[in-house]
């Protein structure tokens, strides 16, 4: 039993002992009974009256400590769960900025540095099918993401490679990739441009490339719904302007004429500029460099100089089901060759190109390297054409 209770009965028990002796004795001295009480010499009505703020005075000494520390109790729970509230966002919002400043760095890179994010081994390992070791597959994107094109464009011998490359992807795959691959194909794209707009070089092969990529996204733009087009449709709009707007500076491009006090190639003898032209491989350069001088034009059309491309880029069978006669009743090569490249595709030919491990399945650049653990490495590796490369990623 409580105090308070304890207390009441006691005041109870007092105030009938009190009113039965005023009945008999009527106005005499009082005493409430309570410790710590005074006695009152009143009338009746007075001392009812003292007894009942005493009472009440009482009551109240019993319950306020316990209000005061429930009270005191209720506060303390409520200061604690508003500073654990506190903590907790404190630590959510730490993580948002984090977070947050993750993006904005990789966002820097990717947009402003033109360059890829986070991936520094410059090599792959493609995966068709499910193994006991390994589970999953790789894709076009994440390969493109890995091997850092930016940097292989600055490398004159991988230059001609990587925009092969982005052609055939532009052509048939450009669908195919994901939203960070599309960034990083357009930064790459991008680079290029730069490139060949301030060193003058290699104008044909980007104007193709940019005119195959435009076609491209006409057609995906004019079916969008037909076609799985990854992205919102108002940014490949703006990708498809950008790429007219780069076509357009390549058409206006001037290529400056070279002063020079020093030799030039008019200058060498005959049969050392006859060799330079036997060291090419593409019938456009062989051409276009004929336009230079009269000397350059008659070594240009030369029958044993296309007799030879025609040799390096198609097999024999294939030029002699399209054997080509002139008026005089020899073989015409050069018309024989713009006839079979119609028919069957040239022979490719790069300074550098990206190798498939066989023992390791996995895809790099010579100069990077890869972790194999084959006993001869290099017996084990093949050259990957352009065509190549987007084979290994076809399922």
């Amino acid at each position: 039993m409580c105090s308070v209770c304890v207390t009441c009965k006691k005041l109870q028990r007092q105030r009938a002992r009190d009113k039965s002796v005023s009945d008999r004795q009527g106005h005499e001295p009082i005493s409430l009974g309570i410790p710590g009480s005074n006695t009152i010499n009143t009338n009746t009505m007075a001392n009812h009256n003292r007894r009942e703020a005493c009472l009440t005075f009482r009551f109240s000494d019993c319950l306020l400590p316990s209000i005061f520390k429930e009270k005191q109790k209720i506060i303390t729970i409520t200061k604690d769960s508003l500073l654990d509230n506190d903590n907790k966002e404190n630590v959510f919002v730490g993580d948002v900025c984090e977070v947050a400043a993750k993006k904005r760095k990789k966002d820097f890179f990717n947009n402003n540095t033109k360059s890829q994010f986070l991936f520094q081994e410059r090599w792959i390992y493609v995966q068709k099918e499910s193994t006991r070791e390994r589970h999953g597959y790789c894709t076009l994107g994440e390969a493109f993401n890995r091997l850092d094109f930016s940097s292989a464009i600055q490398d004159v011998r991988r230059f001609n490679y990587v925009v092969k490359l982005l052609q055939l992807i532009a052509k048939s795959q450009l669908t195919s990739l994901s939203g960070a691959a599309q960034k990083n194909y357009f930064n790459v794209l991008e680079k290029i441009v730069r490139k060949v707009l301030d060193d003058n070089q290699n104008p044909r092969l980007i104007k193709a490339l940019l005119h195959d990529l435009s076609s491209t996204l006409c057609i995906l733009i004019r079916e969008v719904g037909k076609s799985v087009l990854v992205g919102n449709i108002n940014i490949w709009v703006c990708r498809l302007e950008t790429i007219l707007n780069w076509q357009q500076q390549l058409n206006n491009l001037q290529i400056p004429k070279q002063v020079s006090n020093g030799m030039t190639l008019s200058d060498l003898p005959l049969h050392m500029q006859n060799n330079i032209l036997y060291k090419f491989t593409d019938a456009c350069d062989i051409i276009s460099l004929g336009q230079a001088t009269p000397t350059l034009h008659m070594l240009s059309e030369d029958r044993q100089l296309w007799k030879k491309l025609c040799q390096f880029h198609f097999a024999e069978k294939q030029f002699c089901r399209h054997l080509i006669l002139s008026e005089k009743g020899h073989v015409d090569w050069k018309l024989m060759f713009f006839t079979l490249q119609k028919y069957y595709p040239q022979k490719e030919q790069y300074g550098d190109t990206l190798q498939f491990c066989r023992h390791c399945s996995i895809l790099f650049w010579n100069d990077s390297g890869h972790p194999c653990t084959a006993n001869d490495p290099d017996s084990c590796l093949t050259p990957v054409s352009p065509q190549h490369f987007i084979d290994l990623f076809k399922f």
